[in-house]
C-alpha cells in the first residue's frame, strides 16, 4: 500500500508540480486520505492574475486499495480498479480550500459506501463543495488527460486520475435523465468554463 501511494504522489508530482499544502484526514474504518494542493506551473499566488491562475486539488490514498463490487461476499486484495480524485477551480474567486473536507469524503466513498467511482458516474456531496457554491456533486470525468494513467506491477491494475466536474442541481437532474455525454455536449456547445467556481448553471432544454 505504501509503495502505491509513494508512487502515485511521484506521478502527481512529475504533472503538476510541488504540492503547496496538503491536508490528511481518516473517516472510521478507512485508511488516511490525504488532498494536495497545487498551483498550476507557471503562476504565483501573488501574480495578481488570480483570475488566471488555476489551484488543483487531488487525493491521495484513494489507491492504495482497490475498488471492489459491494456484492462480492470477499474482495480480491489485489484486483480491481484504483483511482485518484482530481479537481481543478479557478484561484481567488471563492473560498475554494473549503473543499478538502468534502473531496476526502468522495475519496473514503470505495472503502465506506462501497462504491466503485468511473468516469460518467455522479457523486453526491450532500452540501456545497465550499462556502457559496453553486455545486453539490460532480460529474466524474475521464482519466488520461491531466495526470496520465499510473501502470502498477501485475496483478494490481493501474491508478486513473479522475477529473472531477462541479454540477449545479439542475444540470445534476438534467444528466440523471440525459446521460453524462449529453451534459458533456453541453457545456461544450456552450463554452462553459468548468474551472469558473462561481458559474452559473448551463442552459438546459
Amino acid at each position: 500500500m505504501a509503495e502505491v501511494l509513494s508512487s502515485v504522489e511521484a506521478r502527481l508530482r512529475s504533472a503538476l508540480g510541488e504540492p503547496e499544502a496538503r491536508a490528511a484526514m481518516t473517516f472510521v474504518g478507512t485508511d488516511r486520505i490525504e488532498v494536495l494542493r497545487f498551483l498550476d506551473p507557471g503562476q504565483t499566488p501573488d501574480s495578481g492574475d488570480g483570475e488566471g491562475a488555476v489551484v488543483r486539488y487531488a487525493t491521495l490514498g484513494m489507491s492504495a486499495r482497490p475498488m471492489a463490487d459491494p456484492t462480492v461476499v470477499v474482495p480480491d486484495p489485489d484486483r480491481g480498479p484504483r483511482a485518484e480524485l482530481i479537481l481543478s477551480v479557478r484561484a481567488g474567486l471563492a473560498d475554494t480550500d473549503k473543499v478538502l473536507h468534502p473531496l476526502a469524503v468522495l475519496a473514503a466513498s470505495p472503502q465506506v459506501e462501497g462504491l466503485v467511482v468511473s468516469a460518467g458516474a455522479s457523486l453526491e456531496v450532500g452540501e456545497p463543495l465550499w462556502p457559496g457554491a453553486p455545486f453539490s456533486s460532480v460529474l466524474v470525468g475521464e482519466s488520461g488527460g491531466l495526470v496520465p494513467d499510473l501502470e502498477l506491477a501485475a496483478p494490481l491494475e493501474p491508478v486513473r486520475f479522475l477529473p472531477l466536474l462541479p454540477m449545479t442541481p439542475n444540470e445534476a437532474a438534467w444528466k440523471r435523465v440525459k446521460g453524462a455525454q449529453a451534459l458533456q455536449e453541453r457545456w461544450l456547445a456552450h463554452g462553459t468554463d468548468l474551472r469558473d467556481p462561481l458559474r452559473g448553471s448551463v442552459a438546459l432544454d
